[in-house]
């Protein structure tokens, strides 16, 4: 068994930068499990002027002055919070208010439409179905109607959370943006000087994350506004609300396109039955999804590795168990990372003496 042991760690870590690359990945992980409700700013922010800077690189490259470059790409940063938080934001409340106040109605709709089912097909459902499956739903709703109720007793100390957010964010965005190179030079400064095995696996993580981290930002904006527009067109109901639903769902690939259906096909059953218009707007839906998966994710993600679907899924299940939404997000990333690297990691193949 020690020999086994001592022959694995003799093949995978008998390279001194091996060795120094491990550390640092289990450094990394180290403090973001344990630190990272305390960094969450500083790691938002990071991630933030990660995703800016290509364009201020962009911009140097078009004989743009670092402070202007670095300037302007802020100005943009701030004129687009501003819209969400001036816009977007109230819009959204507004359309979430009133569908919780039309919730009751919905679900007496509901509730008429179930007891109806025993009537025209009593060989499928029974009576005592429809009712029990009322009751899990009422259970369900007054579950939400607690959570709703704490959520708004505990709204202050997240509120006091979403200030210090709007503050410390954009400053901390503007430095790392600002002193990029300098904090590039200090980091490097505790590196080994012999870090050929760590510079190749930064670079394939630049390239790779990069690349996934503007694509899906850019494929969450292009779904959740055309579907916005697609919906508004058709007069469906809570179209703000649904398109941000839609545009969030493109995070979570396989699973998150076919759960945010079931809100999208409820509320339009709800407002026109089933008739003409919510066949047009379930046929619309699945027009903007198909293109979605089949045109603007091979263009966004053309340069990005290929995974297993196996491979993402458990990425999605262990990421998103860790970090929650942000684990989720990142979890193709993170298994970009890992697989990084796994293919440039140094192995010492055991010699095979010949049998001759």
């Amino acid at each position: 068994m020690f020999k086994v042991l001592r022959d694995w760690i003799q093949r995978y870590f008998s390279d001194e930068e091996a060795v120094v690359l491990a550390v640092l990945l289990v450094l990394a992980f180290t403090i973001v499990l344990t630190l990272g409700g305390m960094l969450a700013p500083v790691l938002a922010g990071l991630v933030l002027a990660f995703l800016m800077h290509g364009m201020v690189a962009q911009l140097e490259r078009l004989h743009v002055p670092e402070g202007g470059a670095v300037g302007l790409v802020f100005a943009l940063f701030m004129g687009a919070l501003g819209l969400f938080l001036l816009v977007l934001v109230p819009l959204l409340w507004h359309q979430l208010i009133t569908l919780f106040n039309e919730l009751p109605g919905m679900l007496a709709k509901w509730q008429s439409l179930l007891l109806l089912l025993p009537e025209r097909y009593p060989h499928l459902v029974s009576d005592e179905q429809v009712l029990q499956a009322i009751e899990v739903a009422r259970g369900e709703i007054g579950k939400f109607g607690q959570w709703a109720l704490t959520f708004s007793l505990s709204s202050l100390p997240l509120l006091i959370n979403m200030m210090i957010y709007l503050v410390l964010v954009p400053i901390l965005v503007f430095f790392f943006l600002k002193d990029r190179r300098m904090i590039g030079r200090w980091v490097r400064g505790y590196l080994p000087r012999e870090r050929t095995l760590i510079t190749r696996v930064a670079e394939e993580m630049n390239r790779q994350i990069a690349n996934y981290i503007r694509g899906k930002v850019i494929e969450i904006f292009i779904c959740g506004a055309v579907t916005y527009i697609a919906f508004v067109t058709m007069g469906l109901n809570y179209s703000a609300l649904l398109a941000m639903l839609v545009g969030i769902s493109v995070v979570v690939p396989y699973v998150g396109a076919v759960v945010v259906t079931v809100p999208v096909a409820f509320i339009a059953l709800f407002q026109w039955g089933w008739g003409d218009q919510f066949i047009y707007l379930m046929a619309v839906y699945g027009i903007i999804q198909t293109l979605d998966g089949n045109v603007l994710v091979p263009l966004l993600f053309s340069q990005t590795v290929s995974l297993h679907p196996v491979a993402i899924i458990c990425a999605v299940l262990l990421f998103g168990g860790l970090w929650g939404f942000w684990g989720i997000f990142f979890a193709i990333p993170l298994a970009t990372l890992c697989k990084a690297v796994l293919d440039a990691w140094p192995r010492n193949e055991p010699t095979v003496a010949p049998l001759l």
